[in-house]
């Protein structure tokens, strides 16, 4: 199983189960804000309408815990199996990605009685005596479940803001911002001396299987910068001509900035000023505030300009083990690494469909680290290794320079 095991295994019934309805309702309160036509709607093909978020996340449930451990299953619906699929080609068929915010049915209503369907067998599935063995296994299932809905917490916050950006009424999702963690006024720079470093998750717990196995990476001498880049930083590479000099950028960085015509971070805009689009609306642009919603080509151009560059995972994670004085490691904004998203040395996947979670996805992406500002309670640690293209930028990722 793709995933640290020790403590889960020890959970009691109650336990479970008390954590589970807890993950499954913050979900549905994230959903409560939006009218049924905000949650079908689809901006891009990167992104999912909410109401596909809320079925997906039910569909693991039914797909990787009642189908193989409730007695006489049947599916809640025969066609969601495959509606509700998002890349798990052990399972079968799904429907495509790019296409989700066409499902105008089931309708909202049914997918949210799909969900209290598949809580209400979960919650009988919990309260059956099971073998320590069996117990253990459907432990480990549960919160590998709650897991990955807490990664689609995030996403849909991340979608709504987009599909928001993109509605002339720019409407607010929140009222209130989401608290960042605060911003030290200067940077400084915290130097590290060069040896063999490890990385990767050690303590008891959950972790996913490319967290596996800690190992030894060496590292030259290097130098983390104390806190994030801010918008202000940014505007001045902006203001700076920084969008306009190929010399600035990768060569793929280059071609994809002529093609998006890219001139600033995604939700900034120029009238009478700089605002941003934000969750609770269009906003004046907080100078202060650490720089988000940059891309990986985004984020490499400006760490040239400035004289620094990007750090590897391995430095950020080691830095963070070893310094208390690094701020805004977590809580703020998914800070981009130069490390491509690749396999730690004896990485093992799961059997099954279930191995495909993270391993397929080693190719032609970049590792952030760190947590975001909508990241969910209890879902960050050191050895997180969340990953993205090159060009995504709609998620809440920023810039921590090194040298």
């Amino acid at each position: 199983m793709n995933v640290q095991t020790e403590t889960i295994h020890l959970l009691a019934p109650h336990q479970s189960l008390t954590r589970y309805l807890t993950v499954r309702a913050y979900t549905l309160a994230l959903a409560a804000p939006l009218s049924e036509e905000d949650c079908a709607a689809q901006s891009m093909p990167d992104a999912s309408p909410v109401k596909w978020h809320l079925a997906h996340t039910t569909w693991f449930f039914e797909t990787f815990i009642l189908e193989r451990y409730e007695e006489n299953f049947q599916p809640h619906h025969p066609a969601f199996r495959v509606l509700f699929n998002s890349y798990y080609n052990g399972v079968g068929d799904k429907h495509a990605r790019a296409q989700r915010g066409l499902l105008t049915r089931p309708p909202f209503d049914e997918v949210l009685a799909y969900r209290r369907d598949v809580d209400t067998r979960v919650q009988a599935l919990l309260s059956q005596t099971w073998s320590a063995s069996l117990q253990a296994e459907i432990n480990v299932l549960l919160e590998l479940g709650l897991q990955h809905e807490q990664q689609h917490q995030e996403l849909i916050l991340t979608d709504v803001l987009h599909l928001f950006s993109r509605n002339p009424l720019k409407p607010a999702y929140a009222a209130t911002p989401y608290a960042m963690a605060d911003m030290p006024s200067h940077m400084e720079w915290l130097s590290f001396d060069s040896g063999v470093v490890q990385i990767g998750h050690e303590s008891a717990g959950f972790c996913f299987d490319n967290e596996l196995p800690r190992h030894r990476q060496f590292v030259e001498a290097y130098a983390l910068a104390t806190r994030l880049v801010t918008n202000r930083e940014y505007l001045a590479f902006v203001e700076a001509g920084g969008y306009e000099d190929p010399a600035l950028w990768l060569s793929e960085g280059w071609d994809w900035v002529q093609a998006q015509q890219a001139v600033h971070p995604l939700y900034w805009q120029h009238d009478r000023g700089w605002h941003a689009f934000t969750l609770h609306g269009l906003r004046p642009l907080d100078l202060n505030a650490a720089l988000t919603h940059v891309s990986y080509f985004e984020a490499d151009a400006y760490a040239r300009w400035s004289g620094a560059r990007l750090p590897t995972e391995a430095e950020w994670e080691h830095a963070a083990q070893s310094s208390v004085e690094l701020t805004q490691l977590f809580g703020t904004c998914w800070q981009w690494t130069s490390s491509s998203y690749a396999a730690y040395p004896g990485y093992q996947t799961a059997a099954g469909a279930l191995g495909e979670y993270n391993g397929k996805f080693m190719s032609n992406q970049y590792v952030l680290r760190g947590s975001s500002c909508v990241t969910p309670d209890g879902h960050a640690r050191i050895s997180y290794r969340n990953f993205f293209p090159s060009s995504a930028r709609w998620q809440f990722s920023g810039i921590r320079l090194a040298r």
